[in-house]
């Protein structure tokens, strides 16, 4: 990091785009939560053809969020969670899908899985971006392991979506 005086103008813009491990894993367990009561509440109203591949979603970010909320209550960590990373550039994005879109009674399953990528995509991104930016430890591990669990999710997803939309099906 660069030797940037206090006060300084760049001081401020570096301040400003720091936060620390506990408010990113806080945002990433409403993201994990968010994902889960999604995709929970989806297995009724979706098709059948869709109905496995939603439910699996639903478990999967449940796992996650299992992850953070076991992460967050260590002790052991509790110096770790106070240190200050840098905010990756896929955090707009990623807190972007704690909000979720509203999709009706019957949702389309393409626009299902279209959410889905999208949501995964930037997921990805935040995981792959925040183990680079911690230490080897406990929390860049669980941040190598779901970006890595992420990048499976959406290619998975990329790859039913071709199978059902871009084969001539539907």
């Amino acid at each position: 990091m660069a030797d940037i005086t206090e006060g300084h103008s760049e001081a401020i813009v570096l301040i400003r785009s720091m936060k620390s491990l506990r408010e990113i894993l806080e945002t990433a367990t409403a993201f994990e939560k968010s994902a889960r009561d999604f995709y929970s509440e989806l297995i009724p109203k979706v098709s059948k053809d869709m109905r496995n591949l939603v439910k699996e979603l639903a478990e999967e970010e449940q796992e996650h969020f299992e992850l953070f909320a076991e992460l967050l209550s260590h002790s052991d960590i509790e110096a770790e969670l106070g240190k200050r990373v840098q905010v990756p550039l896929a955090d707009f994005q990623f807190s972007g899908y704690v909000h979720l879109p509203e999709l009706g009674e019957f949702p389309d399953d393409r626009e299902i899985l279209q959410y889905a990528i999208g949501r995964e995509d930037a997921a990805m991104k935040q995981y792959r971006e925040l183990a680079d930016e911690t230490e080897p430890g406990e929390i860049h591990d669980l941040f190598e392991f779901l970006a890595i669990e992420e990048s499976k999710h959406k290619l998975e997803l990329e790859i039913t979506y071709d199978e059902l939309f871009q084969n001539g099906a539907s």
